[in-house]
């Protein structure tokens, strides 16, 4: 009987110390009991189908009997059969709707002898501690994607100066079935954070209904408890993907437990394997990184029997959002001064884009990709260019002009020679000669429309005449053109050498033709 005693209290010792959260370890070395018999009391304990309140109020006849009895049997049978049930209602309330009011209902349906909602959820959630499982219940399949970056940075070496550089290492993880991605990145500027978020996506072939950063400054301009300030581009970013941002709360690890438990099994799997590697490109790294994480991937959870990839393939890959037919591009931007000429410069490339006259003096935002210019004012889109990386060079649009700049904008070489031709060959040929005078042929449109405008004025045969005279000078602008008209040395012949001697006033300055001779 005193045995019987003692066991009693051992049994009531367990209960007590288990209801506190201690470990299996810890109660073995208060109660000085070996690793087999605590593990055999816990699982007879948690198989009685009473909670540990129940157990401890219990009169000591029948606790005994409750754990000898053919009732304790009975019990146990019951337990078991729920049990049994417990994985694939792991996997059911990843879905979206199922809630364990809803398994519990119809668990009961088919078991009417089963267990009360109550005590349901409490053995279900003791199955949960007991196997050790590492998935959140609450995590819907498809629904988020956390991510951060690790506290702790991985290195790179210059080949040439052998200087060490360190990288970051981004974290990325899916709630339901902890299918992880990792990836090294230069650093945590917006440009670097977007791309590695849409390598997640990429990598996971899908796209979650949410991503959950940390507050870091690439994801949140301002942090908020309730309304933060996402980042513009970032914002930009998750609309291309169809997906939205739901931000952390500041110190609110909870929050993102998932992805901060992540991190400490990457330094585990990962940051161990690489310690004594050296790596001298981040694409080396990521390559090394990648490897390491399909292993990781595959590998069974603790107590189970499968992986996150398994995972992944029975619950999350199919309820995720389809990836867009291109990929984001980076945009860029920059705020400018629209110029009087109806174009911004844009810096970068040393280009001018046009702009509708009517914002001309105004402050305007140039938000830019690899191939791609847009301007707007006020959050509205004014212009959209291909992006022409020419320095100094013009993209316009003619809409964009008013009517008197639409005419500048149709010269060009050819209009200028179709018009002269139309004059005379002379007039061809000196309007020829003064585009190919000028460095840029835009430098003569001015000297060219202004030698065309004589047509109008003199007639087109003086004009010719004019111009033949010009060429005969070999100075070929707008002036000499000008100076023959007015001093009439159009209508003189070659032959008339006195009428051109006294055409050309005297001064002390000119030899005169005997002067070579």
């Amino acid at each position: 009987m005193a045995n019987l005693s003692i066991k009693i209290i051992m049994i009531k010792e367990i209960i007590r110390l288990k209801e506190n959260g201690i470990s299996h370890k810890q109660i073995r070395e208060i109660l000085n009991l070996s690793r087999t018999t605590v593990i055999k009391y816990v699982k007879r304990i948690e198989a009685s189908g009473f909670s540990y309140a129940e157990l401890q109020a219990m009169e000591d006849n029948c606790l005994h009997d409750l754990f000898h009895s053919e009732e304790c049997q009975d019990k146990t049978q019951r337990y078991a059969i729920t049990e049994g049930l417990f994985a694939g209602y792991e996997k059911e309330l990843t879905q979206t709707g199922v809630t364990k009011w809803l398994l519990w209902a119809e668990y009961k349906n088919k078991h009417p002898d089963g267990y009360s909602y109550s005590q349901f959820c409490y053995h279900y959630q003791t199955w949960c501690d007991y196997k050790n499982t590492y998935m959140h219940i609450e995590h819907k399949s498809g629904d988020k994607m956390f991510v951060d970056y690790a506290g702790k940075k991985l290195h790179t070496i210059d080949k040439e100066t052998g200087e060490v550089n360190e990288v970051e290492v981004f974290v990325g993880i899916l709630g339901a079935s902890q299918r992880t991605y990792v990836e090294a990145s230069i650093d945590q500027t917006i440009d670097s954070f977007i791309t590695s978020v849409e390598n997640a996506f990429w990598y996971f072939k899908g796209v979650p209904r949410a991503v959950v950063p940390d507050n870091l400054k690439s994801a949140v301009t301002k942090s908020s408890k309730y309304e933060p300030t996402l980042n513009e581009r970032f914002s930009h970013f998750s609309g291309h993907y169809n997906t939205c941002i739901l931000p952390a709360r500041s110190y609110k690890p909870k929050d993102k437990a998932l992805v901060e438990g992540a991190v400490r099994i990457v330094y585990h799997r990962i940051y161990a394997a690489l310690r004594h590697r050296m790596f001298f490109s981040i694409k080396e790294l990521n390559e090394a990184i990648w490897e390491l994480l399909e292993n990781y991937n595959n590998i069974p959870f603790q107590g189970r029997d499968e992986s996150r990839m398994d995972l992944f393939n029975e619950i999350e890959r199919s309820v995720l959002g389809p990836l867009p037919a291109q990929k984001y591009e980076i945009k860029k931007y920059k705020l400018v001064m629209a110029q009087k000429n109806c174009h911004v410069y844009f810096l970068e490339d040393k280009h001018y884009y046009s702009i509708p006259y009517r914002y001309i003096g105004k402050r305007v935002k140039v938000v830019y990709t690899g191939s791609l210019i847009e301007v707007y004012y006020n959050y509205t889109r004014i212009a959209c260019h291909i992006r022409d990386y020419k320095k100094y060079g013009y993209t316009t649009i003619k809409e964009h002009l008013p009517e008197h700049h639409r005419y500048i904008l149709g010269w060009n070489p050819d209009m200028f020679i179709n018009q002269a031709a139309k004059i005379g060959s002379s007039a061809e040929e000196l309007i020829r000669q003064v585009l190919k005078s000028k460095p840029h042929p835009e430098q003569g449109y001015k000297s060219c429309q202004g030698i065309l405008s004589f047509a109008g004025k003199v007639g087109p045969e003086r004009l010719n005449n004019a111009c033949k005279r010009a060429i005969d000078f070999q100075t070929y602008n707008y002036m000499v053109v000008k100076n023959i008209l007015e001093k009439g040395l159009d209508r003189i012949t070659e032959d008339d050498e006195s009428l051109i001697q006294a055409a050309i006033p005297f001064h002390e300055n000119i030899r005169g033709s005997k002067y070579y001779n």
